[in-house]
């Protein structure tokens, strides 16, 4: 889990309204950091650890988000006397969804939420739709996962992980990992599992018959049907394939 001031630094997806002069920020953190001044908030943005919007004319509005991207800074100065630099890669680890090292030099990955199938069965909560927060590197993803190189390479050979335009790794990618991870240790590998690959696709295909027509009409309500109508969908695709297996599984154990 990350921190409650790394949480608070996040700055990905959309921005809160800039609508803050310099001054208000100075006056907001004032009572937190007393040595702060207008000179360091402008020093910080010159070395890139914030960056503010600017008007027309050239002000500076700061956004909440970039409030709490100056305290996260401030505090870590403050609590734990880092230099910039460490900072900035910790804004950075934050920025790509990761926890930050703090004094360590590898940032590490946090716990992503995927669908928790374990002794239940899914229901349409467990699908609820997320943002891909995380950007891994390759190396990042092989230790999250627990995977080797070569394995990874085989993955991505069969479709089963996709490396995205700038050449990260997403929670997707991670999530399989994970799942890909756990099966090596019975013995199975990437090519063992391009079947599920492959029965995804057909159930996606099938899916989409039901959802695209409400996908495709412009109103909200529709929209949110769609979305609602895909989780529901999901859940049951996936109780139906974890009864299809137990009863497959359970037939070969009856005749062994």
């Amino acid at each position: 889990m990350s921190s409650p001031g790394a949480a608070r630094a996040r700055t990905g997806g959309a921005r809160s309204a800039a609508t803050l002069t310099i001054g208000d920020v100075l006056a907001h953190l004032k009572p937190e950091f007393s040595d702060l001044t207008i000179s360091k908030i402008r020093f910080l943005e010159g070395e890139g650890l914030v960056q503010p919007e600017r008007t027309a004319s050239g002000y500076r509005k700061f956004s909440a988000a970039d409030v709490a991207r100056l305290r996260y800074v401030l505090s870590q100065q403050k609590e734990h006397y880092l230099p910039l630099k460490v900072i900035k890669e910790q804004l950075d680890a934050i920025d790509r969804g990761l926890v930050p090292p703090g004094t360590s030099s590898t940032p590490r990955v946090p716990h992503v939420s995927i669908a928790a199938i374990e002794n239940h069965a899914p229901t349409a909560d467990h699908f609820r739709a997320a943002t891909a927060a995380l950007r891994l590197t390759r190396d990042e993803l092989l230790n999250a996962a627990g995977l080797r190189s070569e394995q990874l390479t085989e993955l991505e050979q069969f479709g089963l992980i996709t490396v995205k335009a700038g050449g990260h790794y997403d929670d997707d990618a991670l999530a399989v990992s994970k799942v890909v991870a756990e099966l090596a240790r019975f013995g199975l590998e990437g090519r063992h599992l391009r079947a599920f690959r492959t029965a995804a696709e057909r159930e996606v295909g099938l899916f989409s018959q039901v959802v695209g027509p409400m996908s495709r009409q412009r109103s909200s309500e529709s929209r949110v049907r769609a979305e609602e109508t895909v989780r529901e969908l999901a859940a049951l695709s996936v109780q139906l394939h974890a009864a299809l297996v137990q009863i497959g599984l359970r037939e070969v154990l009856g005749g062994s």
